[in-house]
């Protein structure tokens, strides 16, 4: 459909952005291509997001230009696609743009044959020719010309990019082992992995590589986890300069809570301004396991700070949360977070018990020269100083936010996304945990059941919606996020109605996404229109589905005693063994699974000792099961309430009957014996 004409049934408040574009935009669905195909037309695919700075950029450049757009509608059926509803259409043509040029990014721009078959992508396009680079208007004159005048030609580079496309969306097929090499252990692939990030650390300002630097809470993850198991120092640095290296910078909201994206330099300083809930979700998580290993206030005060902002400002009317916020507000980036002396100034002016100007700009390092344009600056904490603030230092924090909420605020993305919200959920049921913050789990058990609400009147899990109205179907990291909620909670709360409800979506998984011949899908046996399933099994920014959804398929055939369902993670996982060798840093997620698989570390507390729970929860064991409470589980039977059972690899420790013999042996399985 062409989506100014159905406004209605848009389910993106991206694609909402675009509607009175002079451009045709059509939705992606069989009947756009169907139309495609009757008129002989190639398509032109614009895959965006809403907090995307330059997409933005090139939708008023480009795409709100009357001369522009008259050339893409004479020759193209323009197709605009929001990368968060769609991931797998935006990995198969990011794919392409990978192929064609060796690197993408958004936007994302791909010229297509009517089929969906790619023959040219890249990203940005100026509005005019410009540093060698050719104008939007330019490419779309050239590519229609050549596909109406040299036509084979452009069927030969499609059918060849739509091959190069189709193996790297499946190459984990083409992984082969050594002939008689055995399994990659958890050690190998962790030692691995370790070692590899350790060549890329930053000592001076953490995170691993230079700029534009991204937090990767993956890679902190492995570290902390690395550490424990083994007592290694250097990953216990790697993880904690790099989390304090974030915390103290800009890339951290130091007046709201939260983090930005990434930052354009290698110290954090300046981020790019848009706010996801996928990196909320995947800090918070990896701070409140650090605060775990560690104690360190701070990590707990970054953490319960982050998950304040997304419960405040990305929470819709219904208690589910939104996507993101904009990274511009009123036309100019970063302008909602930014401060001069003078706004300094202004907003602590009058008020009792905060820092004066001067010390307030010392504070936050602000200066008349700035950090960032046109004089102003990114707030920022000099690396080492502690972030625990006064009373005088918190009334100024409020002064300041007080005065920043009366500029113009970053639009958000009101869209639901279910793998998001799952994520959300489950990071703050872990943290809740380890926090042993009740309100915490209040909010988790509340944030799980306004999830119902993603599932369609039909009983199909969604991908996303905008209010009530639905928007895709679900695909495998959405299922496999909230198989990973539902047993945080029940690992949090002991309550059955949760592990009823993951044995529910692990049947679902199964029967749509997975491959008779080995491995996960990304996308439903039920999904139309696509030019192929891809399995994901690279993590980037985000971890990829298949480890989520293995990690989580992994915990629960542990606590269910499945064989079978063990047996097929096991070959899921273990399909990427040649990764684990030589690219671990590529599959740190699938790592974390391969733990849960092999690791066998089972704590259970069949009655409820409130003491015995607290000490498990607070205690950073990685690749840990937790049954809480008595069900009718393996793991249960013979066990009299009043103990923790401590087990690895079905060989079992005395019970402990108190917190601290628990503690002594939590130390002990875990391979580590520092205390924090």
């Amino acid at each position: 459909m062409m989506l100014r004409d159905h406004p209605e049934a848009i389910t993106s408040p991206y694609l909402l952005q675009h509607i009175d574009n002079p451009v045709d935009w059509h939705d992606w669905s069989p009947e756009t291509l169907a139309k495609a195909e009757a008129l002989k037309r190639p398509l032109l695919i614009s895959i965006g997001y809403a907090a995307c700075h330059w997409c933005h950029v090139m939708a008023h450049e480009s795409f709100e230009d009357e001369a522009a757009a008259d050339l893409v509608n004479r020759s193209f059926i323009p197709i605009k696609i929001d990368r968060e509803e769609r991931p797998d259409l935006d990995a198969i043509y990011m794919a392409a743009c990978q192929t064609m040029n060796g690197h993408g990014g958004w936007p994302l721009t791909v010229f297509a044959a009517p089929d969906g078959r790619p023959f040219y992508a890249a990203t940005y396009f100026p509005p005019i020719d410009r540093g060698g680079q050719p104008s939007f208007s330019r490419v779309v004159v050239t590519l229609a010309e050549a596909y109406s005048n040299r036509h084979a030609e452009v069927e030969a580079q499609a059918d060849e990019l739509a091959h190069a496309v189709g193996r790297e969306a499946r190459f984990v097929d083409l992984l082969a082992r050594e002939p008689g090499a055995s399994a990659v252990t958890l050690d190998q692939a962790l030692d691995t992995l370790i070692h590899e990030l350790g060549e890329r650390f930053d000592a001076v300002h953490g995170g691993f590589g230079g700029a534009p630097k991204f937090p990767r809470p993956s890679f902190i993850d492995a570290c902390l986890a690395h550490h424990v198991r083994v007592g290694d120092e250097r990953s216990l640095t790697m993880a904690t300069t790099t989390l304090e290296a974030m915390a103290a910078g800009g890339i951290y909201d130091h007046l709201a809570g939260g983090f930005a994206r990434y930052s354009v330099d290698a110290s954090w300083t300046v981020p790019h301004f848009e706010k996801m809930l996928s990196d909320q979700a995947l800090l918070v998580r990896s701070f409140a396991r650090a605060y775990a290993v560690t104690k360190n206030e701070t990590y707990a005060q970054v953490a319960t700070e982050t998950i304040a902002w997304v419960l405040r400002d990305l929470r819709l009317d219904d208690g589910a949360l939104g996507a993101s916020l904009d990274a511009d507000a009123d036309g100019v980036e970063g302008s909602h977070a930014t401060f001069t002396p003078a706004t300094i100034a202004t907003a602590l002016a009058g008020r009792d018990g905060v820092l004066d100007r001067d010390q307030a700009c010392s504070y936050y390092g602000v200066s008349a020269s700035g950090n960032f344009e046109h004089g102003t600056s990114v707030l920022r904490r000099p690396l080492g100083e502690s972030l625990l603030r006064s009373n005088e230092e918190e009334a100024t924090r409020k002064a300041l936010l007080a005065q920043r909420l009366e500029r113009v605020q970053p639009g958000r993305d009101d869209k639901v996304i279910l793998e998001w919200n799952a994520m959300f959920l489950a990071a703050l049921a872990e943290t809740a945990g380890i926090l042993g913050n009740d309100e915490l789990v209040r909010q988790a058990v509340s944030l799980d059941a306004i999830l119902d609400a993603s599932m369609a009147p039909h009983g199909q899990w969604l991908r996303s919606r905008l209010g009530s109205a639905p928007g895709p179907m679900a695909m495998l990291g959405d299922l496999g996020w909230l198989l990973e909620a539902k047993l945080q909670l029940f690992e949090l709360t002991g309550e059955d109605r949760f592990l009823d409800a993951a044995r529910s979506l692990q049947r679902e998984i199964l029967e749509s996404f997975s491959d008779p011949e080995g491995g996960l899908f990304t996308t439903s046996v039920q999904t139309q229109g696509i030019l192929m399933r891809a399995k994901d099994i690279l993590d980037g920014a985000l971890p990829s589905a298949t480890a989520v959804t293995s990690r989580a398929l992994a915990r629960l055939g542990a606590i269910t005693d499945d064989g079978d369902l063990l047996t097929f993670v096991g070959d899921t996982i273990h399909r990427a063994d040649p990764l684990f060798e030589r690219q671990a840093s590529s599959v740190p997620d699938l790592i974390e699974a391969l733990g849960y698989l092999e690791a066998g570390v089972e704590v259970v507390i069949p009655g409820s000792e409130p003491e015995l729970v607290a000490t498990n929860a607070a205690t950073f064991v990685p690749y840990r099961l937790s049954v809480v409470g008595h069900h009718d589980l393996a793991l249960c039977r013979d066990r009299a309430p009043g103990f923790a059972y401590v087990c690895q690899q079905r060989a079992c420790r005395m019970p402990a009957s108190d917190a601290t013999t628990l503690e002594t042996q939590l130390f002990e399985i875990r391979g580590s014996s520092t205390r924090p």
